[in-house]
């Protein structure tokens, strides 16, 4: 027999569980006992119901009319591994949130599972019974309170029981022990008589193996069913393209918080002037703002300040703040219901425009002016794009920058004003920032204005320094302006219109809040 190395690295520990080595755990009985004892009961009564519960129901019925007879599985969605054993915060797939009514934080790997009845026998006389699965509150007798870091309530904070769920959403809940066979059961086939599945792919990689899994046991096609699961997504985000009252109501509160992040924004542009990574300034002011009056930022804020502001997504935001300088911020603040604003403005960092910002700022509104005077129910959406670009276009010519004349330009085999506007004008906007994106073009980019559709309206003029078919004094500057349209019955609704747009109004407010 030889001798082991005393030196040699220990083999017996899990590499999973090794991570908890540093927490030093008592184990003991005796502890286990004690922490079990003495924690007074919980005698509050049960939440009311969500303001969106009746909401998501009727959201609920919809998916169930096109989907009878078949079980719908919409996950929210695992923890998120950030860096070794912490998680970025949680937030659920959009689908879940919109068919649930839950925002914020709540229940990572939940599902909604939604079970095919008889016509008409289900919630609202709909053809399913939805259930919210999740893992609900250790009992502070099970070790899990004290030892799970991802969901122990010491931990993480309270959870919601079974009971408090049902309640808040007003569907039945049960535990996720019980979810692989709510997923499972009878499935198959319908030419057999089983239970046909879809599945929204791509957020639960646990919750599609058992799906799949189920599938190849029960002789069913699996590329026959992603075109299925293909089928549900591009509907529940089709489901979005016409926002409710509710919706509606939470993104005027979005909105309301991002400009008041902007107002926080230029209180703070002298500080960020005075440091040489005054972009990281711009970028903490407003998101001191969203997690102040939401959830989180509903996205990477660009804070983008001269030359920087001509690059379309910089989220990098390392650069400095200059006088002279146009600082172009695209924020938008998360509300706790998870619908986020998108508002966009171009500053004068020293508090004024010079000519040529000016020039081009007014460009870049009298495009955005265009786009929505025209927006109401019955035109394209495509349509938004092209009256929006033709505007920029005809400033381009007058301004002796587009090589061929506007016509050319505009004609799909020419397009040579994008070379300064690359990106579309509009999208979709609501749970996501870039909202409904799964869905079909005909129902998108082709479809027709409804009263209830939010979007952006947000063109751009971007010269950068190293672009030579343009003349020095335009190089270095970047102008967007983006505002949140609803459209209403008979035109449309500027829901960021307190957010001042016109240069001279920019100018003002401005100077107001700098003091």
């Amino acid at each position: 027999m030889t001798n082991q190395d005393s030196t040699a690295p220990s083999t017996d520990q899990p590499l999973e569980d090794r991570v908890n080595n540093r927490s030093q755990r008592p184990t003991s009985k005796a502890f286990q006992e004690f922490m079990a004892s003495s924690w007074a009961q919980d005698t509050s009564d049960l939440p009311e119901q969500d303001a969106a519960a009746s909401y998501a129901a009727a959201r609920r019925a919809k998916l169930s009319e096109n989907f009878t007879g078949e079980r719908i599985v919409i996950p929210a969605g695992p923890l998120k591994v950030r860096s070794n054993d912490t998680d970025y915060r949680f937030r659920p797939h959009s689908a879940f949130a919109h068919l649930t009514g839950l925002g914020v934080d709540h229940e990572p790997d939940a599902v909604l599972v939604m079970e095919p009845t008889d016509d008409g026998a289900g919630e609202h006389g709909s053809n399913h019974v939805s259930t919210l699965y999740f893992a609900p509150m250790a009992g502070r007798d099970t070790t899990d309170f004290y030892l799970n870091s991802r969901s122990g309530e010491f931990w993480v904070g309270p959870r919601p029981t079974l009971s408090s769920l049902s309640a808040r959403t007003g569907m039945p809940t049960d535990s996720l022990e019980q979810l692989e066979m709510a997923i499972t059961k009878n499935s198959g086939p319908q030419a057999l008589g089983g239970i046909r599945i879809r599945l929204v792919r791509e957020v639960d990689l646990n919750i599609e193996a058992l799906v799949d899994t189920s599938r190849i046991n029960t002789g069913q096609d699996l590329e026959a069913s992603d075109a299925l699961d293909t089928e549900l997504s591009e509907f529940v985000s089709e489901l979005r393209l016409i926002k409710d009252e509710y919706e509606i109501a939470e993104l005027r509160k979005s909105v309301a918080a991002t400009i008041n992040g902007f107002e926080d924004v230029v209180r703070n542009l002298d500080k960020a002037v005075a440091h040489e990574r005054g972009e990281r300034v711009v970028e903490g002011a407003f998101f001191a703002r969203a997690r102040l009056e939401g959830n989180e930022l509903g996205y990477d804020t660009i804070a983008a300040s001269g030359n920087n502001a001509t690059i379309l997504h910089w989220i990098r935001n390392t650069g400095s703040v200059k006088p002279g300088d146009v600082l172009l911020l695209d924020a938008g603040v998360e509300a706790e219901s998870l619908y986020t604003a998108d508002i966009t403005r171009s500053l004068p960092v020293s508090g004024k425009y010079t000519e040529v910002q000016r020039k081009v700022y007014q460009a870049v509104l009298d495009a955005a002016d265009a786009a929505f005077a025209a927006a109401k129910p019955g035109l394209k959406f495509r349509d938004l794009h092209q009256i929006a670009t033709r505007v920029l276009a005809e400033r381009l010519s007058d301004w002796g920058l587009l090589p061929v004349s506007v016509e050319e330009a505009m004609d799909p085999e020419g397009q040579h004003h994008r070379r300064w506007m690359p990106h579309g004008t509009s999208h979709h906007l609501g749970l996501d920032v870039h909202d409904c994106a799964q869905a079909r073009a005909d129902l998108y980019l082709d479809a027709k204005l409804e009263e209830g559709m939010v979007f952006t309206i947000e063109p751009g003029l971007y010269f950068k320094d190293e672009d030579l078919a343009i003349p020095e004094e335009y190089r270095g500057l970047g102008v967007r302006i983006e505002d949140d349209i609803l459209v209403t019955a008979d035109g449309a609704e500027n829901l960021s219109v307190a957010l001042p747009r016109k240069p001279d109004e920019v100018e003002a407010w401005m100077a107001k809040l700098r003091g």
